[in-house]
């Protein structure tokens, strides 16, 4: 596994902002600082720790994985490859996790290629593997990413930190930026096992965009259907509530759950580079 080489252009050194080559399994830049590509394919381009509870760990991401491909987000990742409307240059994706929808995206895109970022090392080893096309590169988001200016299609955030100034840069004139928010009831039948979703949320979600971009359209994908046991399991195993699994008997409970009728709720968003 490496990395496709429009990844490779648009990627910089994450120490001085040069642009990068890939020599073998190794990303230099002209001053000569260097990052090895992992055996599975991504590379890490942090050199600073992230705090304990940041990145997914692996019990989160296998959670994850066997929940995505159980499809009970499929119709969610249709309707984000259709908002991203098919592009045919690069599409980031913010907080990849294990590429699932940046894949999906790819598959309708047959010209583009993609860039997975994600904190969690051990998220980007799937994602490394999710599609022929796309590349992944372990990054904090919340920092200055190691990507050039105006290199993007497409920015995807799903269910991920906003750095909407971030955004704004690797976007193109003309860019656009998904995002996939939860609404209030999303999940809402799994009461305290997840976190619940701020009423305000969508109102906030304006406040940390709006500055750099105006919204275009917006979709909700609704649907209540019946979650196996092993589903209910997983999806709040994979989300932030996994890393509370051992608070006020949540593990106990979550253990003993069966089978129920759950709600999936998102918003699905187009914003325009301003």
């Amino acid at each position: 596994m490496s990395l496709p080489a429009r990844v490779v252009d648009a990627l910089r050194c994450s120490v001085c902002a040069s642009p990068v080559t890939l020599d073998e399994r190794t990303l230099r830049c002209a001053q000569r600082h260097s990052f090895d590509l992992a055996r599975q394919g991504y590379v890490n381009l942090l050199h600073a720790r992230i705090p304990a509870g940041t990145a997914d760990t692996a019990p989160m991401v296998d959670a994850r994985a066997a929940f995505l491909a159980s499809g009970a987000y499929a119709p969610l990742a249709s309707a984000i490859a259709e908002a991203a409307g098919a592009p045919s240059g690069l599409v980031i994706d913010a907080g990849a996790g294990p590429g699932y929808y940046l894949s999906r995206v790819l598959e309708d895109a047959p010209d583009a290629v993609g860039l997975a970022l994600d904190v969690s090392a051990i998220a980007l080893r799937r994602a490394a593997r999710a599609h022929p096309r796309l590349g992944a590169a372990v990054w904090n988001l919340w920092e200055p990413w190691p990507v050039g200016d105006g290199v993007a299609s497409v920015v995807l955030d799903v269910f991920s930190p906003r750095n909407a100034s971030e955004f704004h840069r690797v976007l193109a004139p003309g860019g656009r930026l998904v995002v996939a928010s939860p609404l209030p009831g999303h999940l809402a039948e799994l009461g305290d096992l997840v976190l619940a979703v701020d009423a305000r949320k969508e109102e906030r979600l304006e406040a940390a965009l709006g500055g750099f971009f105006s919204r275009e359209s917006a979709v909700e994908v609704v649907r209540t259907s019946e979650f196996s046991a092993a589903q209910v399991r997983d999806v709040v195993a994979m989300g932030p509530a996994g890393f509370h699994l051992d608070r006020d008997g949540r593990r106990e409970r979550l253990a003993a759950a069966g089978g129920q009728d759950v709600t999936v709720a998102v918003s699905v968003s187009v914003w325009r580079r301003r």
